[in-house]
């Protein structure tokens, strides 16, 4: 029966050429790829060019021993994993110690015996293909189980924008006023995030939060009778209290969700804003009044993406404004209903959500 041969790349290091040559000729013939080298330099040089398997490694060479070498081989990130066999004819304890504690993996005395050091550079070789494809293995399983998390995050999150069209398409006959407006507060936070004194509160993480958690701003509305919110005109003080109720509606809504899941970001950006997106900075909004930074950022961002949406669109009481006009109603409403320094921003981008309005047009103006 033929032996089958071993494989992998196996560097061998030593300054005396007879002890190159015997390992190279008998780690060939197990079918193993061998580079020797006769000094610790060159072999470094070497494998920092292409990285062997396993280095068996003397320990008393001129220039650099076999410790320093290991060190070097230790400290460069890209090469630290590759297993280190010492092969020296220093048999002393304390040899053996140092070298185990700069990172060999093993010793062997010389004079040695040849089939010990082929027994022992298989069991490495293995050892270290085991690893290699425990750390591969471990990789795909994360990759597999964050895909997994993003699917059903992903599945979360359509459902629940599903519920809010559903409240949407009760009074909104533009047709895409959740899509809109989430691209509306993406592009405020992320403005935000690279000019404004608020860069320190929004990172990666607020701006995807604030993304969906906006498409929740008016869910509500799906508690509010049909008389009041598809009324033509204009709504008496009584109905529009009652109107005014949808920000606590569509809050309380969220809040028996999270209860479920307390640390969930999203819900919970989304709470603040179904509850404050009416606030002004003024002081003046509802439903609790609030005034300035008292207001939660999310709402203060979705209450000019919301005004600007809303202005542009056809409603039953009113004409669209053109995108002018809606930008003069915002900017005039700097520091009184808007933060001044969320509309700092949307002046920035001002044209970018005209041609998101122009793209996503749903039957406004």
């Amino acid at each position: 029966m033929t032996e089958e041969l071993e494989s992998g790349t196996i560097m061998v290091v030593d300054d005396i050429p007879a002890n190159l040559k015997l390992l190279q000729e008998t780690l060939q013939a197990k079918g193993y790829r061998v580079l020797t080298f006769p000094s610790g330099k060159l072999a470094l040089r070497a494998a920092a060019g292409s990285r062997p398997d396993l280095i068996l490694l003397d320990i008393n060479m001129p220039e650099m021993n076999g410790f320093e070498v290991c060190t070097r081989l230790k400290e460069d990130a890209a090469l630290k994993e590759i297993p280190v066999l010492f092969i020296s004819t220093l048999t002393a304890t304390e040899d053996k110690i140092k070298a185990f504690s700069v990172g060999g993996v093993d010793y062997v005395t010389k004079p040695f015996q040849i089939e010990e050091v082929y027994a022992r550079t298989r069991t490495h070789l293995r050892l270290r293909k085991l690893q290699a494809d425990l750390a591969q293995s471990n990789l795909d399983l994360e990759a597999r189980v964050q895909e997994q998390v993003r699917e059903i995050a992903d599945s979360h999150q359509a459902t629940i924008i599903a519920l809010a069209k559903l409240a949407e398409c009760r009074d909104d006959d533009t047709g895409a006023h959740v899509e809109r407006t989430q691209a509306f507060c993406r592009i405020l936070a992320e403005t935000l995030r690279e000019h404004s004194s608020y860069a320190d509160r929004i990172d990666s993480t607020f701006v995807t939060n604030i993304y969906y958690a906006a498409s929740l701003h008016d869910i509500g509305k799906v508690g509010i009778m049909d008389h009041i919110l598809l009324k033509p005109g204009k709504h008496t003080p009584e109905e529009f209290a009652i109107m005014k109720t949808h920000t606590t509606i569509g809050a309380k809504t969220l809040e028996s969700a999270c209860g479920n899941y307390p640390r969930n970001a999203f819900l919970n950006v989304g709470i603040v804003i179904a509850r404050s997106h009416h606030e002004k900075w003024d002081g003046s909004g509802y439903p609790d009044g609030l005034a300035g930074e008292a207001i939660p950022l999310p709402a203060r961002i979705m209450a000019v993406a919301d005004v600007y949406d809303a202005l542009r669109s056809i409603r039953p009481y009113k004409r669209a404004f053109t995108h002018e006009a809606s930008c003069t109603v915002i900017q005039e409403g700097a520091g009184q209903h808007f933060d001044p320094t969320v509309v700092d921003a949307f002046r920035m981008v001002e044209a970018v959500f005209a041609a998101i309005r122009d793209r996503m047009h749903g039957g406004a103006g």
